[in-house]
Formats: structure tokens, C-alpha cells, sequence
């Protein structure tokens, strides 16, 4: 149903490490998991301290862009920082989605820094009965 389009995301969060906060020209990857649960395609984001606001979900044809940015907080002028590990800047992540899901009824939700993506499986794609025609006799051909 998915098909990974970052197969390097271990050296992306090494390099992102070392050169810095990603930005909309070059997005640093968010960690995600996917998974089928029932009727419908999970996919969940992490994106720890990212407002609502600041993301911005896309999908074109079978492309799903999810882009975020972790803004810094306001500070008081006396407040001077002693660490700073949590990553800011911009975040993406683009996935190809299998033509067996149905993009037009994407639902997502944002709780606890986790974005929820479910994704419901195509109506024509779901397993289903044929029933066979019985004949109603034999033809002979002449000529």
C-alpha cells in the first residue's frame, strides 16, 4: 500500500544533526509510522511542538506531502540559553500512495504532537463475492 520515498532518512537525520535546522527549500524528514488497521491506512507523523497551524497536508494524484515547521519560542531579552537540542525549522515527508486508497476522504488529526493520517481503502479495492451464471444449455455449431 506504501512505498517508501526516503530510504537514506538515517544519514537525512545525521546530516540534518550537523548542518543545521531544515528550511522550506530543504525540509528535514519527520519520523513516521504506517500501518493497516482494519478499513483504513494509518499513517502517524511526529512533530513534537509543531502548532496546528504550521502544518500544511497536500495530496496530488497518489502523492502525499505533509510539510511542518517548529518555530523558535518567544524569549524575554534576560532569558539566555544554556541548551538547545530540540530541533526547529521546516519538516517533510512525501509518500506515494497505492491507487487502492481513496485520497478524497483523507481524515487527519493532530494530538500529543502526533498527526494522524487515516486513509480509507477504495471501495473497489476490498475483496468481494462473484457469483457464477449457470448456462442454459448446449450450442452446436453447424455449417
Amino acid at each position: 500500500m506504501l512505498m517508501r520515498t526516503d530510504p537514506f532518512r538515517e544519514l537525512d537525520r545525521l546530516t540534518q544533526q550537523l548542518m543545521g535546522p531544515g528550511t522550506w527549500s530543504r525540509p528535514s524528514a519527520m519520523p513516521m509510522d504506517a500501518y493497516r488497521e482494519g478499513d483504513e491506512y494509518v499513517v502517524a507523523f511526529d512533530l513534537p511542538g509543531v502548532t496546528p497551524d504550521a502544518i500544511d497536508i497536500d495530496v496530488e494524484r497518489n502523492m502525499l506531502t505533509v510539510k511542518a515547521e517548529r518555530r523558535p519560542v518567544a524569549k524575554a531579552d534576560d532569558v539566555q540559553m544554556e541548551l538547545s537540542e530540540r530541533p526547529l525549522g521546516a519538516f517533510s515527508r512525501q509518500i506515494v500512495l497505492a491507487d487502492t486508497l481513496d485520497t478524497e476522504r483523507i481524515k487527519a488529526d493532530y494530538d500529543a504532537g502526533v498527526l494522524t493520517l487515516r486513509i480509507p481503502i477504495a471501495e473497489r479495492a476490498k475483496p468481494r463475492k462473484i457469483s457464477i451464471g449457470v448456462g442454459t444449455g448446449r450450442k452446436e455449431i453447424s455449417g
